[in-house]
Order: structure tokens, then C-alpha cells, then sequence
């Protein structure tokens, strides 16, 4: 694992050595120099929506979102610098003002929506701009990168890891490992193709990320059921035999290290991304990011190794059963997340629901198109555990005859 970390940082050092094209187009000074044209293009879609163009309305909106909030770094600094779920909270604005102008709602509804995330961006330049860079503040920004977005990663592959390790299969982690470090190989093609595309079309990152996303779900889910069912046999064999007997098929196998696989493609790209607008946004302090990533890096090794070695003191089907269920929650937050990404896309509406706040951590977003989903995988988990918890009882039943 630190030889995997190793390779991602040596990545990141290649990629940032490459030209930063938004920055190096970016003749603003400020963060409100920005919010000033968004403000500009978002006052011409309102121009737009009232001389009965609604198209081109969205589309001035998307230019805004696209070309400005994402391309010039924005909605990353607001990660690093404010806080996850703040990003959420403009993002689904400008999901919000587009869907008044696709709703066909009035001038005073659209003009209302479209002040609201005016006075957001506004809000956080100010926030922004406000804070003077210190080494202190741009270490954090970087420290916070690194852990938050190779945390999920770090505990999915942590967890097969362990899973084979604690059922006498370490032979076969060579598989997951090599699945990670092609996972980074794989980042840095789409980091790159990714930063092409950005200036052609901004919504080809979101619908690529919430592809992978998907995937990434269907694969864990697959393999939480699958450590299930394996667990309470081997933790049955255990208690019958005195040992640990299982069977990794070629399948299984395959399917273990590419979740792996997906788990650190995921988080790759834009991990490289964020800290190519890192880079190019600090002035003086260019030390204090390699050091907030090598200190990040030094966490994510700690936390793989209690993962991995603290496993070794737990009970047998307790373990099992946590990791599956991990996995679970892993799968849950992806399909909220990857369902977001697909909205920013322009590819799945948005429907508001009040009273909730956006969780990024955990995948939870305000809107319905990202909580039934979560719903019903929750369900479908609900009834996995139940079926197995009926076999395992039959299992005990006729091994008691």
C-alpha cells in the first residue's frame, strides 16, 4: 500500500509539471472577478428566458457552471477551502435555475432562482478572497484532498485486503494490489483526457464519473453479497473443523480486484485534477502542497494498515459480516453520488426535497432522483441479509442432524 501511495504521488508531481490550460486562460485576478462575468452570463440567460428563448437560457447557465465554476477551479477551491457540501449546495442551484427555465415557470421564479445563486458564488468569492494564503491554510487545503478523497478507496481496498488476508488467501492480494496501481495507471489517461475535453464539453467529467460510479456499485454490491454468503460458511466450517475453508474462483477473484480497481479510478482523476487547481491557485506556497499531500498519504497508510492489522484480533464472522456490510454503505453513497454527477451532466432531472442536507461523505443529496435509488438499494441489502440469515439457520439446522 505505501508502495501504491508512492506511485500516486509521483503522478501527481508528472501531471503538475504539465500546463494548468484553465488558469493559463484565466485573466481574473479574484475569485469575484470570476463571479462577476458568471453574474454577467447568468443576467444574459435571464435576458434570454424573457424573450422566449428557454434553450438558450439553459444553455448560458451551463456556460457559466462549465466554463467558469468548474473549469477555473472553483467548485474545487470551495471543496478544499469552504467545505463538500457548501459545493453541493451551488451545484444543485444551478441544477435548481435550470430546471425553472425547463419548467417553463415565470420571469419572477427564474429571475429569483438564478439572484439565489448569484448571492451563493458572491457569498463564497467573498469567503474566498477574503482569506489571505498562508502556508498553514494551503497545507490544510491539500491535506484535506488527499484524505478525503482517497478515504473511500483507501477503505475499500483496505477491506478486500483483509478479507483475503483473514481467510487464508494472501496468495491472491497480489490481484487487488495490482488492480489499484492499474487503477492509477488509468487516472492519469483520464485526468489527461478528461482536461482536454473540459474546454469542448464540461458535462463529459460528470456523465464520465457517474458511469464509473454505477459500475462501482453494481460491482460492490456484488461483492458484499458474496462476502456474505462466504463469511457464515467459512464461520460455520470454522466452528465445526477448527478452520478456515473457502473457495476464491477465478470469478470472484476478478471481481475483487476490479472493485479495487473502480474504488481508486473513482477517486484517481479527480484527486489529480483538484490538485492541478491547487497548484495553479497558490502563489508562494507550492512546498506546503507536496507536504499536506505527503502527510495525507502518511494518514491513508495508517489507516490501511488498522484496517489490515487489526483484523487479525477479530472473531471470525464478526469481521466478515462487517466488512460486507462496509461495503454496503460504500455501494449507497456511490449511487447518490454518481446519480448527482449524472444530474450535473444534464442527464437526470433534478427534483428538490425540503428539510434535507446534502451529506457528500455519505452520498445524501436533496433530491429525490438520488434517494429513491439509495432507497431501494437499501432495501435490496435489507432482504440480502435476511435470505442469508434463513440459509445460515437451515445450514446450522441440517448440520445439527
Amino acid at each position: 500500500m505505501r508502495r501504491l501511495l508512492s506511485i500516486l504521488m509521483f503522478v501527481l508531481v508528472l501531471f503538475s509539471t504539465f500546463p494548468t490550460a484553465a488558469y493559463a486562460e484565466s485573466a481574473h485576478d479574484t475569485w469575484n472577478d470570476v463571479v462577476d462575468d458568471m453574474e454577467a452570463i447568468l443576467l444574459e440567460s435571464y435576458d434570454l428566458y424573457t424573450a422566449g428563448s428557454p434553450k438558450e437560457a439553459k444553455a448560458k447557465v451551463d456556460v457559466a457552471y462549465f466554463s467558469y465554476y468548474e473549469k477555473l477551479g472553483f467548485e474545487k477551491t470551495v471543496m478544499a477551502h469552504i467545505s463538500g457540501n457548501r459545493a453541493a449546495t451551488v451545484e444543485y442551484q444551478f441544477s435548481f435555475a435550470k430546471k425553472a427555465i425547463n419548467g417553463d415557470k415565470s420571469n419572477e421564479e427564474v429571475k429569483a432562482s438564478l439572484d439565489e445563486l448569484t448571492k451563493l458564488l458572491r457569498e463564497d468569492a467573498n469567503q474566498l478572497d477574503g482569506k489571505q494564503e498562508s502556508a498553514l491554510g494551503v497545507f490544510l487545503g491539500s491535506l484535506l484532498i488527499i484524505t478525503r478523497e482517497g478515504f473511500e478507496a483507501i477503505i475499500i481496498v483496505g477491506a478486500i485486503i483483509a478479507y483475503l488476508v483473514k481467510s487464508g488467501h494472501k496468495d491472491k492480494t497480489k490481484a487487488v494490489y495490482g488492480g489499484s496501481v492499474i487503477a492509477l495507471g488509468a487516472s492519469v489517461i483520464m485526468a489527461f483526457i478528461l482536461n482536454a475535453l473540459s474546454g469542448v464539453n464540461g458535462a463529459n467529467q460528470e456523465i464520465t464519473e457517474g458511469v464509473t460510479m454505477l459500475i462501482a456499485v453494481a460491482v460492490l454490491f456484488y461483492v458484499s453479497n458474496w462476502m456474505v454468503s462466504k463469511s457464515e460458511a467459512q464461520a460455520w466450517t470454522h466452528y465445526i473443523e477448527g478452520k478456515v475453508q473457502s473457495s476464491i474462483t477465478k470469478g470472484s477473484l476478478f471481481s475483487l480486484a476490479f472493485a479495487a480497481f473502480l474504488a481508486v479510478f473513482r477517486e484517481g482523476a479527480e484527486t489529480i485534477l483538484f490538485y492541478k487547481a491547487l497548484l495553479a491557485g497558490t502563489q508562494s506556497y507550492y512546498n506546503m502542497v507536496w507536504l499536506g499531500l505527503g502527510v495525507g498519504c502518511i494518514i491513508l497508510v495508517v489507516i490501511y494498515l488498522l484496517i489490515r492489522f487489526m483484523s487479525i484480533k477479530l472473531p471470525l464472522k464478526p469481521f466478515f459480516l462487517g466488512t460486507s456490510i462496509l461495503l454496503f454503505v460504500m455501494s449507497i453513497s456511490f449511487i447518490g453520488s454518481a446519480v448527482k454527477e449524472l444530474q450535473e451532466g444534464n442527464l437526470v432531472g433534478v427534483t428538490p426535497v425540503p428539510g434535507v442536507t446534502s451529506i457528500s461523505i455519505l452520498g445524501i443529496y436533496p433530491t429525490l432522483e438520488t434517494l429513491i435509488p439509495q432507497v431501494i438499494l437499501l432495501i435490496l441489502t435489507l432482504i440480502t441479509f435476511v435470505i442469508q440469515i434463513r440459509k445460515t439457520k437451515r445450514s446450522k439446522i441440517i448440520h445439527s442432524k
